[in-house]
């Protein structure tokens, strides 16, 4: 892989049909641009029916050609995302990208709708709810792939506690909550990968991270802030290891993609490494079982019909 890969390198998306969460501002932003502007199909989902608008005029402004829809939906939020999904599926035969970007960062503690701590509803039981229930359409594709957000926050965390997820018995910490949330999302990734080996179906699994990139100017004390507007990346080159894991020729089930600078914080993508217990079968197969016991959807599992 080049070291200098960039937007000039992403392939023709024309006849693809691509689904960004988190669509509205950030890296999801400069994810839905890319695609359409590399021809893809995309659906641009956000919480906010009147933001997503204002997001697709805005991204048809500079991509005047762009084919591109806004939908609404919540991943804090189970019935709001089992409605997309039957949207979805009622106006798109096919899902060939499906891009997991909406995500809850360093929030104070709180619930989701369905009782969830904030940071493990919204980064990883919505993606895994979502995937379950778009998975007919994304095995319609010739080569389907799902792409996760991770993050280096993932090693930050004291770990993944199934037991007391939602900081019932635990002093509540924005960053460990987030960090934990992290290790699903990267966990459920390898899982998937594992699991659609298994299935024999051609659909990858894939993550990236974007490094250190200003996705949220409100994130942190005062301090962070500062320090992310002097120093991090700007979204358009933060939104790079995600493009990369959703087009590039040569990706492999379970890669991770992430910035090849300093300790990862910034530059053109490749493969990175995750931590060593997001790829531990063991856990991974726990994780599935608890996200399908938590939002009540099974798929590639032996008790479900997929």
């Amino acid at each position: 892989m080049s070291k200098s890969w960039s937007l000039a390198d992403m392939p023709s998306l024309a006849g693809k049909t691509a689904l960004v969460t988190g669509a509205n501002r950030g890296l999801g932003r400069e994810i839905a641009t890319a695609m359409a502007g590399a021809g893809a199909r995309v659906v641009a989902a956000g919480r906010n029916a009147e933001r997503m608008d204002a997001t697709v005029a805005d991204i048809r402004r500079v991509a005047p050609q762009a084919d591109l829809t806004a939908m609404t939906v919540d991943l804090a939020d189970l019935a709001s995302i089992r409605a997309f999904a039957d949207r979805f599926k009622s106006a798109h035969a096919r899902l060939d990208i499906l891009v997991h970007n909406a995500a809850a960062i360093m929030v104070p503690q709180a619930l989701t709708r369905d009782g969830f701590e904030m940071h493990i509803g919204t980064n990883h039981l919505g993606p895994f709810a979502l995937t379950g229930l778009l998975l007919d359409v994304l095995r319609a594709a010739p080569q389907a792939r799902v792409v996760s957000t991770g993050s280096l926050a993932h090693r930050m965390s004291s770990g993944l506690d199934l037991d007391d997820s939602h900081y019932t018995r635990r002093p509540y910490k924005e960053m460990d909550a987030y960090g934990a949330s992290k290790i699903a999302a990267l966990s459920f990734t390898f899982e998937l990968d594992r699991r659609l080996r298994r299935a024999d179906l051609p659909i990858l699994s894939v993550a990236a991270h974007p490094g250190y990139t200003a996705t949220n100017d409100d994130i942190g004390n005062v301090f962070m802030r500062l320090a992310t507007r002097l120093f991090a990346q700007k979204p358009a080159i933060g939104a790079l290891p995600a493009l990369y894991a959703a087009t590039a020729p040569g990706i492999r089930g379970g890669d991770y993609i992430g910035p090849s600078g300093f300790k990862e914080l910034g530059g053109p993508p490749r493969p990175v490494s995750a931590s060593d217990v997001t790829h531990d079968p063991a856990i991974g197969a726990q994780l599935w079982q608890w996200s399908q016991l938590q939002t009540g959807v099974q798929y590639l599992d032996a008790t479900s019909s997929e």
